[in-house]
């Protein structure tokens, strides 16, 4: 069966600035292997999404994101918001600075090996997340496929967003963490996992569909991106000193033996708070809660 002709969506700011730079390589390269294809470059925030949606809602059935975890969640927002999104599939080369979902879906991080795969056949239909938070003054909806949260670690996320973007790797938000570190305060906050309900203080509630956050931390060790769940991390009343400490457990994905932490799989998940709360999804900010995380299960096929 031919590999059908892709949209390929290219993030020029992608990876510190550097994606413009790779670009003619990898351009060389999908030729190269024998994938047909055209290619846009984006020009802001959300304009992958309006560039997706156009080519879905065309009849393309192949789009390929190049660019980080922003750029696939924005590619894969526009073939989820599509009239074609049952029938188009997903490709990813990933030349972001975290990398989180390609670590968890199994693509190749370097780029010239996942272009290598952009021919392959094989697809995995994965689960998505829904988070329905609200910013300026509306209600507003988006799917991610990796992980989404509320709390600290959005607050990190808008940290990160004020970092020098000329700094790749995981600097950028490990400068994040710390910068939050200072000034940050636990929520008291009413959570909802399912059918239980209890008001609690916490630092951060993460909702995972993959394994990885923050360039490569292991925040959700048991999470499978199709098992028809997301798996909720509650890092709870936890003191700065102990979280600098335990964040070697979070690399290595055995925070679980946390007193403070929980990790519960859950289809549905709702965080209100009456102080002021961040809300992210795949390391983008959207804005404040409350929100609502659900699942939508076998949702978008990935090439791999």
């Amino acid at each position: 069966m031919p590999i059908p002709r892709a949209k390929v969506i290219v993030n020029p700011v992608a990876g510190a600035y550097s994606t413009h730079r790779k670009w003619p390589r990898i351009s060389q390269i999908l030729q190269y292997v024998g994938l047909s294809f055209d290619y846009e470059y984006t020009e802001g925030v959300g304009h992958a999404i309006e560039l997706a949606r156009a080519a879905a809602n065309n009849g393309c059935r192949y789009l390929v994101a190049v660019g980080g975890d922003g750029t696939i969640n924005e590619v894969a927002n526009g073939i989820l918001g599509s009239t074609g999104a049952s029938s188009t599939s997903l490709g990813v080369i990933s030349t972001g600075t975290g990398s989180d979902f390609v670590r968890s879906v199994g693509i190749p991080r370097h780029y010239i090996s996942a272009c290598s795969c952009l021919t392959s056949q094989r697809r995995a239909l994965i689960d998505v997340g829904v988070v329905e938070y609200q910013s300026k003054g509306q209600t507003l909806q988006r799917f991610f496929v990796n992980a989404a949260g509320i709390g600290f670690d959005a607050s990190a996320v808008e940290a990160t967003e004020r970092f020098p973007k000329y700094f790749g790797g995981t600097v950028p938000y490990l400068f994040g963490l710390l910068r939050t570190l200072i000034g940050y305060r636990n929520k008291s906050v009413v959570l909802r996992i399912g059918d239980k309900v209890e008001t609690v203080r916490i630092l951060s509630v993460v909702v995972a569909n993959g394994s990885y956050l923050g360039g490569g931390m292991h925040v959700a060790p048991e999470a499978i991106l199709n098992d028809n769940l997301l798996d909720v991390v509650v890092i709870g009343d936890i003191g700065k000193f102990d979280l600098l400490k335990s964040l070697p457990m979070i690399y290595k994905g055995t925070h679980g033996q946390h007193p403070k932490v929980s990790i519960e799989k859950a289809a549905q998940i709702t965080v209100e708070s009456s102080e002021r709360i961040l809300v992210h999804a795949d390391g983008e900010l959207l804005g404040e809660g409350p929100a609502s995380f659900w699942l939508v299960p076998a949702a978008l096929s990935i090439v791999v």
